[in-house]
């Protein structure tokens, strides 16, 4: 059977509709369209595993572009102290950093050899520790991955305006465009694993390393030149000390501390190949842990580089933050006069492109840990929504959100922004080495006594950097996590406790409910206020669930004298019901609560279910929605905690009734353009399917009592109630030209879900007036999803 891309009978079809101001779209939702693109499906989610060469690339963007802003974070902590002496501390700095870099490496080595499916600090915290301290990793990397968006983005305008002085009075507003620019890419949907986003990260480390080893040979053969100081005003301080005699200018401990501190924000993002091991090809363990030695291995060279080419060349930091030290490093190796200066410009452009690119890493880091989170109860349950395009929407605003107001806060100044920086990464990385060494402790399997001794130190040394920044950067802005950590740990906790609270009642509810007997009454009572056409379907509504038109009432709370003798008169010259209105004080006019009462007494006998019914006029336009109050809703509410009284609100929304009149007129609903939900290009799956489809018909085609074949998608399947003591199952089988009834009698298929591609073989039968097949042969080609058929 041949099958094209073009051919849409096994892919998910849009549901027939019939009534046309139900097909009409709102504008909200064509804007979404518009600005968003089609909705995905879920099936959308299958991707493809990344090779080791591609996940170094996507991984590895977020640490890699760290080595662009690391060394000159050190140089502003220690110039202020002791001007160009700080060159002759650089190296060594630097060399402890990598030292911590090796530890922390080894000790993610080993928690990718275990955790192959999912390895972040959370989720072996929680393995290890338990929620509560799992928490203070969650903490910590959801303050990461906000800090690292400003960060990143704001160091990448930084490299921008190195190479475009002119622009360096719109920093701010570019800095914003660029978190605006991802928050509406993620939104759309951007994949981090793709070729693409491998580009910038391989394209950086060839213009870094490239301008690294010139810079060496240029060393050696002594034609490397300290760049001249410019102006004292434009620097970070303006007291420059002398190289010859750096710690007798008394360098500050703390200068020195605030120094290593700083430069530890060149192992940001070490912990995305452990985040990120399940996207891996097989064998995932292996190869992340292959990729993991690749990057940290570059990571260490570039960041030694950078640091000796500003020990060589007296790269100074600039108080605005532009020109950075590395383009400074760029212009004193490969010069700034023609061709040189478009090796300049490109070079600038590269560590732009990474660092923007990193920034974009947290849009995927920080809605998957959300999620986890949420899925353990700690956030709100809206954070594990997936929205128009897969991704999960809620977690990717809230986080473009807090990235624009520190960009604002800190104007987009790195040397601020740093300062909340490496708290989060490094208290992730002891939560990771913490945990992998009570893992070791309890199972003593294998090398475990290695195990603990490298995790240990991993997390020694990255709790030592915690507490350093914490106390050498405290009024420089770190004070701001040490308080609000503790207070969005706090905010979990609490969250938790309310949802634990909730479920508990819910099942205290669930076992009171179910012991409670059925009752032989049942009443419906019909509030009216105008008799309108909301009033006059929530009447028709009432007939067609009460039992008899003797188990109905009408009720009006009189609050207006006047507007109830108008419904007096319309009430007694409708032919639309024939059941009395009655008519109630309400002096108070406190209407819900005078309808309390009233089905509090109608039930008091312990015989009558009392089902309330609610006319609604339901509003599109938000002025209507002013104009109007939401009586019903508040009505619904307050009766909603008497035991056998329920609230049914019968909307009627006249103005979307106009609008789809306006657009559609008389068509009918097939006539109508289709907006599919899902894309037409076939799937693995359904190219599984079509494999296997020779011999079978269309759906539409299959004739009452006659033997057919077919193939489709199943759209639904019908759970049966355990109270209702019969086994089978029955699905609804869909191929794009029409649906039919499988039923499976006495028998529980577990395969068959909806998304499961099915071919079935059987005679054909009626269940109601739908088409359907009793007890059919199948073969199951795929389930939901399969990309891998």
């Amino acid at each position: 059977m041949a099958i094209t891309d073009t051919d849409s009978r096994y892919s998910p079809q849009p549901l027939a509709s019939g009534n046309a101001e139900l097909i009409a779209e709102t504008r909200r939702y064509r804007l979404k369209n518009f600005l968003l693109g089609k909705p995905l499906v879920s099936e959308d989610l299958g991707h493809e595993r990344l090779s080791k060469p591609v996940a170094l690339g996507v991984l590895a963007s977020d640490c890699l572009s760290s080595s662009a802003y690391g060394t000159e974070q050190m140089l502003t902590q220690m110039v202020p102290y002791i001007g160009l002496a700080a060159f002759s501390l650089l190296v060594p700095l630097t060399v402890a950093i990598i030292g911590v870099l090796f530890f922390v490496t080894l000790s993610y080595l080993d928690l990718i050899g275990v955790y192959t499916k999912s390895g972040g600090s959370y989720v072996v915290s929680r393995d290890n520790f338990g929620h509560r301290i799992a928490l203070i990793a969650a903490v910590a990397l959801l303050i990461d991955y906000t800090v690292t968006v400003a960060v990143q983005t704001s160091a990448g305008t930084a490299a921008l305006t190195s190479a475009f002085p002119a622009m360096t009075p719109y920093t701010v507003p570019i800095t914003v465009g660029v978190v605006l620019l991802l928050l509406y890419g993620n939104l759309r949907g951007i994949r981090e694993a793709g070729t693409l986003f491998a580009i910038p990260a391989y394209l950086f480390i060839l213009a870094l390393s490239t301008v690294i080893v010139v810079g060496f040979i240029k060393k050696l053969t002594g034609t490397l030149d300290h760049l001249p100081i410019p102006a004292h005003h434009l620097l970070v301080d303006h007291q420059l000390g002398h190289s010859s005699n750096g710690m007798l200018y008394g360098l500050a401990f703390i200068g020195l501390l605030r120094a290593f501190a700083n430069g530890g924000s060149s192992l940001t993002g070490l912990e995305a190949i452990a985040d990120g091991v399940a996207s891996f090809r097989n064998p995932t363990g292996k190869n992340a842990r292959v990729v993991m030695i690749w990057m940290s291995s570059t990571l260490a060279f570039l960041v030694l580089g950078t640091t000796m080419l500003a020990t060589w060349t007296h790269a100074l930091p600039f108080a605005a933050g532009t020109p950075t030290v590395v383009s400074q490093e760029v212009k004193a190796v490969l010069g700034d006069q023609g061709f040189s200066h478009m090796l300049f410009l490109a070079v600038q452009f590269c560590t732009m492109l990474i660092l923007y690119t990193g920034g974009n890493t947290s849009f995927n880091g920080f809605p998957f840990l959300a999620n986890f989170v949420a899925g353990d109860r700690f956030l709100p349950r809206q954070m594990m929504k997936r929205g128009h395009r897969l991704a999960f929407s809620n977690g990717i605003v809230v986080l473009a959100s807090v990235s624009l107001t520190l960009v604002l806060v800190f104007q987009a100044r790195v040397n601020g922004l740093v300062a909340l920086y490496a708290i989060g990464v490094f208290t992730g990385f002891l939560m990771a080495g913490a945990g992998m060494t009570a893992r070791h402790l309890n199972l003593r399997e294998g090398r475990w006594k290695w195990g603990v001794v490298i995790n240990g130190f991993a997390a020694l040394l990255s709790g030592s950097v915690v507490i350093i920044f914490a106390f050498a950067k405290f009024f420089e802005g770190a004070w701001i996590i040490v308080v609000v950590g503790p207070a969005l740990y706090y905010f979990l906790v609490r969250l938790n406790k309310q949802y634990v609270a909730e479920e508990a009642m819910l099942e205290e509810a669930e076992i009171v409910e179910t012991k409670t007997k059925e009752l032989p009454d049942h009443l419906v009572v019909v509030l009216v206020d105008e008799f309108d056409v909301a009033a006059i379907r929530a009447l028709k509504y009432a007939h067609v669930i009460a039992e008899s038109p003797g188990a109905i009432r009408a009720i009006h709370y009189r609050i207006d004298v006047r507007r109830a003798h108008e419904l007096e008169e319309a009430w007694v010259g409708s032919s639309v019901t024939a059941i009395d209105l009655e008519i109630f004080e309400c002096q108070d006019r406190r209407i819900d609560r005078a309808i309390v009462e009233m089905v509090t007494k109608v039930t008091a006998d312990g015989r009558t279910e009392c089902t309330l019914v609610l006319p609604r006029r339901a509003f599109t336009s938000r002025l209507q929605r002013v104009l109007h109050d939401r009586t019903a809703d508040r009505i619904a509410e307050a009766v909603s905690l008497i035991p056998h009284v329920n609230a049914t609100i019968v909307p009627f929304a006249v103005s979307a009734r106009r609008s789809a009149e306006r657009r559609f007129g008389n068509k009918r609903p097939n006539e109508l353009p289709e907006e599919p939900n899902a894309p037409q290009k076939l799937r693995y799956a359904d190219l599984a399917l079509a494999e296997r489809s020779v011999g079978t018909v269309h759906i539409e085609d299959a004739q009452w009592r006659s033997q057919v074949k077919l193939a489709g998608r199943v759209s639904s399947v019908k759970i049966h109630s355990g109270a209702a003591g019969s086994r089978g199952t029955v699905a609804e089988l869909s191929d794009g030209t029409g649906s039919i009834t499988l039923i499976f009698s006495g028998r529980t298929i577990a395969g068959i879900q909806p998304g499961t591609r099915i071919v079935v073989e059987g005679t054909v039968g009626s269940e109601g007036n739908h088409k359907s097949i009793l007890n059919p042969d199948f073969e199951i080609v795929s389930g939901p999803g399969d990309e891998d058929a």
